[in-house]
């Protein structure tokens, strides 16, 4: 199913699905993995260091790597366009999911 403006998802485990479709090549979610691990650690680094204001470079950060990702590796549009905030929790969900070796059973779907 192509996104488009008008996709619609009668729950967020349908949107899941879709998700983690949208990430199908591995090197784009090396790419997502990356910049969320880095993104998070300078937000993290940030209010440790007493620098709050340095905690929202994780939105160029971590969004830099996920768009290079989808556009220059996947081909396709972040579902951050249309879904932020389901698409935000999944880049989580899909990272936990990959460093417990589980994420496979949803891309087979």
């Amino acid at each position: 199913m192509p996104e488009t403006e008008a996709t619609k998802f009668a729950t967020y485990e349908e949107f899941f699905a879709f998700y983690v479709k949208q990430h199908s090549n591995p090197m784009n979610r090396l790419l997502h993995a990356f910049g969320t691990g880095l993104g998070f650690s300078v937000m993290v680094g940030a209010f440790a260091l007493g620098h709050r204001w340095w905690a929202l470079l994780w939105i160029p950060i971590a969004y830099g790597f996920a768009w290079t990702g989808h556009f220059l590796i996947e081909g396709n549009k972040p579902a951050t366009f249309g879904h932020p905030f389901w698409s935000f929790i999944s880049d989580f969900r899909m990272l936990g999911l990959m460093l417990a070796g589980k994420l496979q059973p949803w891309l087979d779907k």
